[in-house]
Formats: C-alpha cells, sequence, structure tokens
C-alpha cells in the first residue's frame, strides 16, 4: 500500500511531503480521540468534501456540519435493525438467481467472481432501495459506470494551485454529464413516490422520500434525497463487492478455515437457503467475513482530517492545519495490536478474544459519529451471501488468476478475481 514498515510498529507517524505534514494514527486511544472525543477538531478536508460531492453530490459523504446532522438523523430510521431485516429477503432471492447462473455453467466453470460480485451487489442494492422499479435502474447504473471509469479518476494535477481548479470543474462537468440520464431516471422514480397514493413499497427510496426529522419535522428537498440515493447506491454496492471479492480469495487459500465455515453451513442450514432469522446461528460465518474486512478492508484509508486547532494525540503534539490520516490497512495490521497480523485467523472474533480487544483496533466501518450508516445492512448482506454460495460452491482461484490490490477510494482485486467453480452440493 506503499506505507512505510514503520507505521505497522509505532502508535503515531509523523510524515512530510510536497502537501505538508500528515499524522498517521494507529494508536487506538487517539484514534478515539480524532474521531469520537475531539472529533469537531478533526473536520473533513475541504478537497475531500469537494471529491465526494463531485462523485455522489451533496450526500452523508460530502457534506458536515448541521446539513450533515440533519440528514442523518433523517436517514438513520431507515438503517435501524427492524428496517435492514426487512431487506433480507431481497438479499437471499437476488443471490439464489446468481446460484441459478452458476448451476447452468459446466463443471469446472472458471468465472470472474469480482465481476459476479459486483453484478450480485448492484442487483440487490437496486432491490432494497427501488423495489419494483430496480430493473430499468440496474442498466443505466451499468451503463453510468461501465464505460466511464476514467471520468471518475482524478490525479494529484487537481491538487496544484493554478491549474487544479481549472481541472477540477472539468471534471466535475464531466461527471455531471455521465450521470445525466440516471439522474433524471431517479427524479423520475422520487416524484412518482411523492405523488404516490395509498402503501407506497417498503424500499429505501419511499424511505428517504417519507423521513422526516424527528427534531425539525422537516424533511429532504429532491436533490437532497437524490444525492443520498447516489452515495448509498455507489458506495453501498462497491464496498460490499470488494468485502466479497476477498472473502472468496482467503478461503482459496485457507481450506482448514474453509471446511469449519462449510462445516457451520451444513449443520444449521442443511442445502436450504439462509434467511434473515439465520444470522444469530451463523457464528463462525460472520467471523470468516469480520476476518476478511480485517486483512482487507473494503475502505483501507478512511477520510484525511485537518485539525483546526492545535492538539496532542497520543503524547505527540499535532499542530493546527496538519492532516490526521486513520487508515484501517494500517490499522488492521499493526503488529501491537494484533498477532500474526497477516494470518487469516476468523476465530480473532469469537467473543473470547475479542472481550479484551480495544474497541478502536478495528475499524471496517469507520466509527463515532460518521460511522458507517449502512454497516449492519452490509454485514447481514455478506453474511447471507456467503452462506447461500459457499453452501453450494468451492470457489478456487484460476491457474491463470494474477491477485494485485488496486486502491481507488476501495481496495479491488487489480484484475479482477478469476475462480474455478467447484460444486459442493447439488440442489
Amino acid at each position: 500500500m506503499g506505507i512505510s514498515d514503520a507505521a505497522y510498529e509505532l502508535p503515531i507517524v509523523r510524515l512530510k511531503s510536497l502537501f505538508g505534514t500528515t499524522f498517521v494514527v494507529s494508536d487506538p486511544a487517539a484514534v478515539r480521540r480524532v474521531l469520537v472525543e475531539n472529533v469537531a477538531n478533526y473536520p473533513k478536508t475541504e478537497m475531500e468534501k469537494r471529491f465526494f460531492v463531485a462523485l455522489f453530490g451533496a450526500g452523508l459523504l460530502g457534506t458536515d456540519g448541521q446539513i450533515w446532522r440533519t440528514h442523518r438523523r433523517i436517514m438513520a430510521p431507515a438503517f435501524d435493525p427492524r428496517s435492514v431485516a426487512a431487506y433480507g429477503p431481497a438479499i437471499v432471492q437476488s443471490t439464489g438467481a446468481l446460484l441459478d447462473e452458476w448451476d447452468k455453467l459446466p463443471d469446472g466453470a472458471v468465472v470472474d467472481m469480482a465481476a459476479d460480485m459486483t453484478g450480485l451487489t448492484l442487483q440487490i442494492i437496486s432491490r432494497t432501495m427501488f423495489s419494483a422499479d430496480s430493473t430499468d435502474i440496474v442498466g443505466l447504473v451499468e451503463a453510468t459506470l461501465g464505460g466511464n471509469q476514467k471520468a471518475f479518476s482524478f490525479n494529484l494535477l487537481v491538487l496544484l494551485p493554478l491549474i487544479g481548479p481549472v481541472m477540477f470543474r472539468r471534471k466535475e462537468k464531466q461527471i455531471a454529464a455521465v450521470f445525466q440520464p440516471l439522474d433524471a431516471a431517479i427524479a423520475g422514480l422520487i416524484a412518482k413516490r411523492e405523488n404516490q397514493s395509498g402503501e407506497r413499497p417498503a424500499d429505501l427510496l419511499s424511505r428517504l422520500v417519507a423521513a422526516k426529522d424527528q427534531d425539525t419535522g422537516s424533511s429532504m428537498t429532491a436533490r437532497e434525497v437524490r444525492d443520498e440515493v447516489i452515495t448509498i447506491f455507489m458506495a453501498g454496492h462497491e464496498t460490499t463487492a470488494v468485502t466479497m471479492d476477498w472473502i472468496w480469495y482467503v478461503l482459496s487459500q485457507h481450506p482448514v478455515e474453509e471446511a469449519r465455515l462449510h462445516g457451520e453451513l451444513n449443520a444449521v442450514l442443511g442445502g436450504r437457503a439462509p434467511a434473515q432469522e439465520d444470522l444469530a446461528r451463523l457464528p463462525y460465518t460472520r467471523q470468516v467475513v469480520e476476518e476478511a474486512m480485517r486483512l482487507y478492508p473494503a475502505a483501507p484509508g478512511l477520510s484525511a482530517r485537518q485539525a483546526r486547532a492545535a492538539d496532542s494525540l497520543g503524547g505527540m503534539d499535532i499542530p493546527k492545519g496538519a492532516n490526521v490520516f486513520v487508515a484501517p490497512w494500517v490499522l488492521h495490521r499493526h503488529r501491537r495490536l494484533w498477532n500474526n497480523p497477516e494470518q487469516f485467523d476468523p476465530d480473532r472474533f469469537s467473543p473470547e478474544r475479542s472481550a479484551d480487544r480495544p474497541r478502536f483496533a478495528y475499524l471496517p466501518f469507520g466509527a463515532g459519529p460518521r460511522v458507517c450508516i449502512g454497516q449492519v445492512l452490509a454485514m447481514n448482506e455478506a453474511v447471507l451471501i456467503l452462506a447461500a454460495l459457499a453452501q453450494h460452491y468451492r470457489p478456487r482461484l484460476a491457474p491463470d488468476c494474477t491477485v494485485a490490490l488496486q486502491h481507488n477510494i476501495t481496495l479491488r482485486p487489480r484484475h479482477g478475481l478469476k475462480m474455478t467453480l467447484q460444486r459442493r452440493h447439488g440442489r
């Protein structure tokens, strides 16, 4: 990941570059101070907020202050445990459809697991977000993302004083043009829900359109709903997809742990599709997901924060204006926090071994006020997908598959993930 070895040994590392002084913070108490106790002193940088606004609009990732707090309050009920449980059937049904496709393939067929997981999570987020209207939206999203990766990429030139602002405005126009067809479709769906009489579909879009701030009674405008929909849609399906990629990769390299997973699935499910109520009965399956997210966090670097005022973290002076960086990739592999941190060991997340672990040593979804609003949905989704697919298939890396890391907001397999599907049980 291009990080010095000292970052995996020391609680806090100070780095200097052309862009100023940066502190990489891996001490759990200092992480707590940055993300919780003194969070007001460490807002997102203005450049990062503008970057996310360009990509997703003024949703939760790109806003701060009162707007962010209001939107977070309005959106919270759509992600509470009861609401999340209602999305379980869509997750299981979408995964079942992928199983049907795999079942049509000959024995030993090779698939691009990364592409399949992206397609699956796109279907899931579409069904939970838009229910009956999801089919048309999936096609528009695929068209938006498919041939426009260059429009979504930024380089360091945008940080330069003179040319940077010009390049950034040009990029913003490109992204807006790419999103125009999808925006028009989402605007139509929002208007349809706003004007719909009778019972609305029990999906995320309906919840956001109808939601009101408990403190003020206000609701979000159509544009605000659009920005939050795009944020959830894009960030939600991508992070779960890459999480599943790395789960399949680590299981293919660790047959003992994989066999134990299969044993739990056989005992609990016996070949049937998992359901929401099975989640509590699949503790090892969840531990596999948690350990894969430790080794390969979907967002390996949380947002950079900039100190508004001088502070002290872990006994180190932090000057005003310094960048402070909490990187789950580093934190999750830090040698002072984890025994044999490079080893895949799902039992790290057993209740016994988790009891004494510092709360801020493990941050797959961030922490504090800006903790990922969809973390419960994401965990449930990953466990249900793994339980459904691993019952019937044992994917193995294809002989010509080269696994390399690519960090571009999320952590992806650079060349995809070609895997051979080995059948376990028929259906």
